[in-house]
């Protein structure tokens, strides 16, 4: 008859209890941070359509120079005189930076926007360079927005 000389192996409570704190810190660190990267991720989202609502208006007033006078924007129905204008125009987008059909300078913002557009003339444009200061900011409806894009637009009018 062998006789086997077994050895302990393993975890001594102690240990056991320690390592499972420190994976429970872990854990409630991660779980804390996923409201924050939420977050942050929704703002980075509403910044790139902002920008992209920039990017459409500048060049629906790059466009709308090349109009004869009396004439509005093809796509905003802005209305591009810079010398004349000495209020902003207004357009209203929704979520996913679409434009609202037929809210440009509404006295109401429309139920469904989310993005709100300020187009600002700036005066006086000379004869080869108009000037316009676009603000988007959201949401469209808050009296205190709680983000904005601003940019300066120089449009060539030759």
């Amino acid at each position: 008859m062998k006789v086997y000389a077994h050895s302990a192996a393993g975890f001594s409570l102690i240990e056991l209890t320690l390592a499972l704190g420190v994976a429970a810190f872990c854990l409630i660190t991660v779980f804390g941070l996923v409201p924050v990267a939420l977050m942050t991720q929704q703002a980075s989202v509403r910044q790139t359509t902002a920008t992209a609502i920039i990017s459409q208006i500048v060049a629906d007033l790059g466009a709308a120079t090349r109009l004869p006078p009396g004439q509005q924007s093809k796509q905003f129905s802005l209305k591009g005189h810079w010398a004349a204008q000495a209020t902003p125009d207004q357009l209203y987008f929704m979520t996913d930076g679409t434009f609202i059909t037929g809210s440009t300078n509404q006295q109401t913002v429309p139920m469904n926007a989310v993005f709100a557009a300020a187009v600002t003339y700036l005066r006086p444009p000379t004869e080869t360079t108009s000037l316009a200061d676009i603000t988007v900011t959201w949401p469209a409806q808050a009296a205190v927005p709680t983000g904005s894009v601003e940019t300066f637009a120089a449009i060539n009018r030759q």
